[in-house]
């Protein structure tokens, strides 16, 4: 069937509309689900385990047990990953984890939170993004590359077994698919103690099955086309500004896999609240400060470029083919986001006491 396709429209048009699938559920899963780590890193800070921990735990944990479990079923093979092929950088993970992580603080939202969030009517969302894709942009082929490069060749790691946390764990995918069952069992489990609507539940699931899937159409387009097509799942700064660019200055920019995605998460999304009636026009605030959301989006621009991706690009998908940069800067994003809501509490703290 993928055969047919691929000779009736050519590779691109079909990667397009893989794309374009795959980003309308990813779209409307998120936003019925209220995916979003920003929201996931307050509750730890916070000391508490709730209900957006419980969602986010149970779509990483979904996207873990499919990727894992379709490879060791024979169905996906990701060695030939840019997540794993290529020389990656330790230090570019740290250092651009811990950028994007206090940026979504700042931006009160990853960037794709901020995508689906625009698709609901969110104006300080749209123009979030807009500044991360063109510093992104930046960052990947304008002025900020010398700045990019130099801090990713501080630590370099090679391509391979080197870039595989499985390899260097001494692990296969069987064993990882049966640890992210269990993890996944123990988040569901969660997910019922803090009463999370079972609707809810089930869409935070397909956003992990939205990543899974990004793996494997790719790879078997891939593998159905006579040329080299690089196998990739879903991520959003790297697709989000060859979409932007295309709109500006490409009129003919090349259709593949993230020139469909954009569009579909934005669709999707946006389908999803205006079914559930949440679709709404919300603007900038003396509570909702715009030089705070353009400092937070610039930091998740430039640190996404710098990690290999954003929460969900290296997060998700990088991590859930368990490579080793992923995984480093999971947990960057993780601390840099912790870090500044712990400061943000103690200044808000200080005010209180200074107010009293």
């Amino acid at each position: 069937m993928i055969e047919a396709l691929i000779d009736t429209l050519g590779d691109g048009r079909v990667l397009m509309i893989a794309g374009l699938a795959v980003g309308m559920l990813f779209g409307a899963a998120a936003q019925h689900s209220r995916f979003c780590l920003r929201a996931a890193t307050i509750e730890v800070t916070e000391g508490g385990f709730g209900p957006r921990l419980a969602g986010w735990l149970v779509a990483f944990f979904t996207a873990l047990l499919a990727v894992q479990g379709a490879i060791a079923a024979g169905y996906l093979d990701v060695s030939q990953s840019r997540q794993l092929a290529a020389t990656g950088s330790l230090s570019g993970a740290i250092i651009g984890g811990l950028m994007f992580g206090c940026g979504m603080i700042l931006a009160r939202g990853c960037a794709s939170r901020l995508l689906v969030l625009s698709a609901t009517g969110n104006m300080r969302a749209l123009v979030s993004g807009l500044i991360l894709t063109l510093v992104a942009q930046a960052s990947l082929r304008g002025a900020l590359v010398p700045a990019r490069e130099a801090l990713s060749e501080l630590w370099l790691v090679e391509g391979g077994d080197a870039r595989n946390l499985l390899a260097r764990l001494g692990l296969e995918s069987g064993h990882a698919a049966l640890l992210a069952a269990g993890a996944l069992v123990l988040s569901l489990g969660l997910a019922f103690r803090r009463r999370v609507p079972l609707t809810r539940t089930i869409a935070a699931a397909l956003v992990g099955v939205a990543v899974a899937l990004g793996w494997i159409t790719t790879y078997l387009i891939a593998q159905s086309s006579f040329d080299i097509i690089p196998i990739a799942s879903i991520t959003f700064t790297g697709p989000s500004t060859d979409t932007l660019m295309g709109l500006i200055n490409n009129p003919e920019l090349p259709l593949g896999f993230g020139v469909g995605l954009v569009p579909g998460v934005f669709a999707g999304s946006a389908l999803a609240a205006i079914a559930t009636r949440e679709f709404r026009i919300q603007r900038f605030g003396p509570d909702t400060p715009m030089e705070r959301y353009i400092i937070g989006a610039a930091l998740m621009g430039f640190g996404s470029m710098l990690a290999g991706g954003c929460a969900v690009g290296a997060g998700m998908s990088g991590g859930a083919v368990f490579a080793l940069t992923a995984w480093v800067a999971l947990l960057f994003m993780w601390i840099g986001a912790m870090a500044t809501q712990l400061v943000f509490v103690r200044i808000a703290s200080a005010k209180g006491r200074v107010a009293a």
